[in-house]
């Protein structure tokens, strides 16, 4: 067999003909250089170049599957609800919308798979899937859908959604036991439920994993009844962390390409060692089925929320009583922060453990009980995940300044919100408009008139909006009304324009400005000098 010699071994001459004869052979199909021998020139030379990362991925990558769902498939369960069916949804065709929460992106996109089966006659001669209706003989509608046996007494985690409204339901083991379960309570705003059924044996069940250690990138497994096929696994990886859909105050959904159907909701996805990471809850499709776009929730939320259930049957959660708003890159210049993060006080309840503790409007949350709070949802989860009566410290920005207040964490009831959200656009005109607009706005004085015409009561004072410039691009709208700039009150346009200015030969990039608009304070960022 012919290898490649060292090169410093022979004169150029000699390597010169010996690299000619080399590329004939190889062009010729000689024997000179065999394969194994240049495959094992190759793979010496990438031994020398390969670096223990690369090793290790290779290491870690799995040749397979079967074993972990071989392992975890016994305690992944599908469920079938039955629902009494509602008068004007009788006269469907087809299957409906799924339980997703009204205004959500997944609502629209299932409406859109609706149509197409209804257009192609209805599911029959087919499996139904998530929350797929079928018209019964006595008024009755069928939902499907997955979950997992957390405790071989026989306690069940789904979501909500799969059996909101059901006066039946029927779990089905993968032998194809079928036995009737209970509702031991359920949790609307993390789209979760607890069932227990009832076995003369234990049943196989699963651990919760730790989450927060989860990493983008990592493989993992779901398992459930897409369609209603019955246990099904696919595997991908974890796409993304802390996703926000849109569906509730504690989104924080992975976002996984493991193939997710309908179906699959309420059911399990694993990491590598067989523990629940999340639970299956969303899809983004266009047409009803997978595109590799899955959400789930993490488990560390999820048994949280779980254990809770089991204990009371509902959940309880912290509350401070503030509404609150993201810090925009215009708002952290404005304040005085390096960096968009934490979240904004834009109003604190009366008689709430956040007035008590002496929090104001316009103070920025950075921390809550040592956890950095990078955003709204991290403020509303930790909040919800505190004790009523626990003591909490919050690290705040206020006019520039960092200071530690101390607050006692109330619970939270039904009727009590945790964050403010978006309202109406406001509209309104008055006739005392300033000649020459500050900053692109049109403001007047909120008299009388303007009260009456824009239907704002006499509690509310500061400068009214009442249009803006052509071509101007400002974060408030006519109608609303400019409390505050800074920590300074506002009652004509002169008292906006000095501020203003004041704040451009200071240097500022931007200004906080406190607005109320149709009865809810918010603050935004006037942008200034570039």
């Amino acid at each position: 067999m012919t290898t490649l010699p060292p090169a410093n071994s022979q004169s150029k001459i000699q390597r010169a003909g010996r690299f000619r004869r080399t590329v004939a052979a190889l062009l010729l199909g000689s024997t000179v250089l065999t394969a194994p021998a240049l495959a094992g020139w190759a793979a010496s030379q990438a031994q020398q170049n390969a670096t223990p990362p690369a090793v290790a991925m290779v290491q870690d990558t799995p040749a397979s599957f079967a074993d972990l769902a071989a392992k975890v498939s016994p305690a992944v369960v599908n469920i079938a609800a039955t629902q009494e069916a509602k008068a004007e949804a009788r006269t469907q065709r087809g299957p409906a919308v799924p339980g997703f929460p009204p205004g959500t992106p997944f609502e629209e996109f299932f409406r859109q798979f609706q149509d197409q089966m209804n257009r192609n006659g209805g599911p029959n001669g087919g499996p139904d899937g998530d929350q797929d209706q079928d018209q019964g003989p006595r008024g009755k509608t069928g939902a499907l859908g997955s979950g997992f046996i957390i405790d071989p007494a026989g306690y069940v985690v789904t979501n909500n959604h799969v059996i909101d409204g059901a006066s039946e339901i029927t779990v089905t083991l993968q032998d194809g036991t079928a036995m009737p379960a209970k509702l031991i309570g359920r949790d609307a705003k993390t789209d979760l439920a607890l069932l227990k059924v009832k076995s003369d044996k234990p049943l196989p069940s699963v651990d919760w994993a730790d989450s927060d250690k989860t990493r983008v990138g990592d493989w993992v497994m779901a398992v459930g009844n897409p369609f209603g096929l019955g246990g099904t696994v696919t595997k991908g990886i974890v796409s993304a962390r802390g996703r926000d859909i849109h569906s509730g105050p504690y989104d924080d959904y992975f976002q996984l390409d493991a193939a997710i159907n309908r179906g699959n909701s309420g059911g399990p996805t694993f990491d590598l060692s067989g523990r629940v990471i999340g639970i299956n809850t969303a899809i983004y499709s266009p047409n009803g089925g997978s595109v590799g776009i899955g959400f789930a929730i993490p488990s560390n939320l999820a048994k949280e929320v779980v254990a809770q259930l089991k204990d009371s049957g509902k959940v309880e959660r912290g509350w401070l009583g503030v509404k609150i708003q993201e810090v925009t890159p215009d708002i952290a210049d404005s304040v005085g922060l390096p960096s968009a993060k934490g979240a904004l006080v834009a109003e604190v309840t009366a008689d709430s453990p956040a007035q008590r503790a002496g929090l104001h409007q316009g103070d920025v949350v950075l921390s809550y009980a040592g956890k950095p709070v990078n955003n709204l949802r991290d403020l509303t989860r930790h909040v919800a995940d505190t004790k009523a009566g626990d003591t909490v410290d919050l690290k705040i920005l206020r006019e520039g300044r960092e200071k530690t207040v101390p607050v006692r964490i109330d619970r939270l009831s039904e009727q009590q919100q945790m964050a403010a959200a978006e309202t109406d656009n406001g509209k309104g005109s008055a006739e005392h408009e300033e000649v020459a607009p500050v900053k692109g706005l049109k403001l007047a004085p909120l008299d009388r008139a303007a009260r009456k015409r824009l239907g704002i009561g006499e509690d509310v004072q500061g400068v009214v909006v009442t249009g803006l410039s052509s071509s101007v691009d400002v974060p408030v709208r006519p109608g609303d009304v400019i409390e505050r700039i800074g920590d300074t009150e506002v009652k004509s346009p002169a008292d906006v324009r000095r501020q203003v200015t004041e704040a451009e030969k200071n240097g500022q990039k931007a200004l906080l400005m406190l607005i109320n608009r149709q009865g809810n304070e918010s603050f935004v960022a006037l942008k200034l000098k570039a």
